[in-house]
């Protein structure tokens, strides 16, 4: 385990020793506990961001394929 110096804002200390006061944890599992939320948090939001990406390069693309099958479905109820 990682040893850190960590300064917070004093209004987000206070609450923070508030909120442990009521649940009986202990501070370095709750800010253990915090910071592993916030990663899965920002993870996701990477991977959003990314998948969006790659959506938009491959969006063009897509559409013209899309508009392959229809004028091959049209093609097929002609005949």
């Amino acid at each position: 385990m990682k040893s850190i110096s960590l300064k917070l804002e004093d209004k987000i200390f206070q609450e923070t020793e508030e909120i442990l006061d009521r649940l009986k944890k202990p501070r370095n599992r709750y800010i253990n506990e915090a910071v592993a939320y916030y990663n899965r948090l920002q993870k996701r939001t990477l991977l959003e961001k990314r998948l969006r990406e790659e959506s938009a390069l491959v969006k063009d693309d897509t559409l013209s394929v899309l508009d392959e099958f229809e004028q091959i479905d049209h093609e097929g109820e002609t005949i």
